[in-house]
């Protein structure tokens, strides 16, 4: 349940009675003239976006792991949940069940920071944010970045897979 709190401050705010009195005029402005919004608030620099992926994903190198990372029982679960809702239409039959691949890139710096991830459309987007959430967290402090010259996307793939 979530849970609205007003201050005191916001309680008190005076409504008028005719709300076009109460816009001020500007200078030069007709009287019916609505007034110029103010402009946006200036948004501080920060650091550099990380730029997308390219379209062709089959020239990046290959994500490599210290560790192996293979999808959780909750993981898979949260997945086959999605497809037998009818949330997502790209599961493969195989003999031992039921199937679902998707591809995501991963950019990162040369000192091992992750700056982007991005899953690959299946046409299911709870699944592709989910995903890519998921090799977020497997990939911090785990991914083997031996020979990286600088900042460069990677690729991998992730499969989930469930009895039927």
């Amino acid at each position: 349940m979530t849970v609205l709190a007003l201050s005191a401050a916001m309680a008190q705010v005076a409504v008028p009675r005719d709300p076009v009195a109460a816009i001020p005029a500007q200078e030069g402005a007709s009287p019916h003239q609505a007034p110029l919004p103010a402009p946006a608030p200036a948004i501080p620099a920060g650091p550099a976006a990380a730029p997308l992926p390219p379209q062709d994903w089959s020239a990046l190198p290959v994500l490599r792991f210290r560790r192996p990372v293979t999808p959780t029982t909750e993981s898979t679960a949260f997945v086959a949940g999605q497809v037998g809702s009818g949330q997502c239409s790209g599961a493969a039959r195989t003999r031992d069940g039921w199937q679902l691949t998707i591809d995501l890139a991963l950019f990162a710096t040369a000192d091992g920071r992750i700056r982007r991830v991005t899953p690959r459309a299946i046409d299911c987007p709870t699944v592709e944010q989910y995903a890519a959430g998921l090799l977020l967290g497997a990939a911090r402090d785990n991914i083997d970045l031996r020979g990286a010259a600088g900042d460069i996307w990677y690729r991998t793939t992730m499969t989930f897979g469930w009895k039927a």
